[in-house]
């Protein structure tokens, strides 16, 4: 592990920071993270936000409510960073983490610390609904820096399975590529590259042109595509094996179905056109909701 002055994710000071909330898919993500942070050397940060302004501004008037509110939040927070503190201790007892109590909302607090962080985790509950601290999940995913894993309840346990990552031949998926390398390599686990020809559903895919050209012609064109994108990656981490599956439409859900029986899953941040105004990509949305195993997602520095 060696400081690069041009990202500041890698930095040697850069620490695993986990969103604490004091409910049981935090407490995943919190040995999630702990167990990150032990193997890769790093610090660990559990962080909590107290969303304590709109208690001040709603009752400006009242400042002896104000004052109770916020000593609520306060009480509230440092009861779960203590909670937290011991699953730490549980998940890996080596490292002493640090705490942080912040005044602003959860989503604000891990967006700015996601600037210098190694990465940013997250618990989640599976099966459409976003539980951990409401919509705070999607919005570090869309609006954060570096790396957000989020980690569903009772996920972090993990540890057999590929590492699977998603490719879809554009930049912002070569990042996630060189993420899923580094992983797989990291864990002794098979990596799977699963590449989709376009970002239809299946029954968008049939009404196109596609399924005019020959089947043939366009599973050879597209393994080209993607062994190109794993070219190097696989010179770099020789160790890794590396299993190829390509699919003509639909990525979301071939991911969710990879998920089953993966260990990790590896995404970019935004879709084929990497527009900067476009939030947070539907698949990986639709993975920090519904998938099985931890999500990584991944950006360019």
């Amino acid at each position: 592990m060696t400081d690069n002055p041009e990202d500041p994710h890698r930095l040697v000071s850069a620490a695993v920071v986990v969103g604490v909330d004091g409910t049981p898919a935090s407490h995943s993500a919190i040995r999630w993270g702990a167990v990150a942070a032990a193997r890769r050397g790093r610090r660990l940060v559990l962080a909590y936000g107290m969303n304590s302004t709109p208690a001040k501004t709603w009752l400006v008037a009242y400042q002896p409510m104000v004052d109770e509110a916020v000593r609520t939040l306060r009480t509230h927070g440092e009861q779960a960073l203590a909670t937290g503190v011991q699953v730490v201790h549980e998940a890996a007892p080596e490292l002493a983490p640090d705490t942080l109590l912040s005044e602003h909302s959860a989503a604000k607090m891990l967006i700015e610390l996601s600037k210098s962080a190694h990465m940013v985790v997250l618990g989640s509950r599976r099966g459409g609904a976003v539980a951990h601290l409401g919509s705070t999940i999607l919005a570090v995913a869309a609006h954060g820096r570096g790396t957000i894993v989020a980690v569903r309840e009772d996920a972090e346990d993990i540890t057999s399975g590929p590492v699977v990552v998603g490719v879809d031949g554009s930049p912002v998926s070569d990042t996630a590529v060189a993420a899923a390398f580094a992983e797989a390599a990291e864990r002794g686990a098979e990596l799977v590259a699963v590449h989709t020809w376009s970002d239809l559903t299946f029954t968008e895919f049939a009404s196109t042109g596609f399924i005019e050209i020959p089947a043939e012609d366009l599973q050879t064109a597209e393994q080209a595509v993607l062994a190109e994108r794993l070219a190097g990656w696989q010179q770099r981490y020789p160790e890794v094996t590396v299993r190829r599956e390509v699919y003509p439409s639909t990525p979301a859900q071939h991911l969710r179905e990879w998920s089953e029986r993966a260990q990790l899953v590896v995404v970019g941040s935004r879709g084929r056109g990497g527009f900067r105004g476009l939030l947070l990509g539907s698949t990986s949305q639709s993975l920090i909701q519904r998938a099985a195993c931890p999500v990584m997602i991944t950006r360019p520095a």
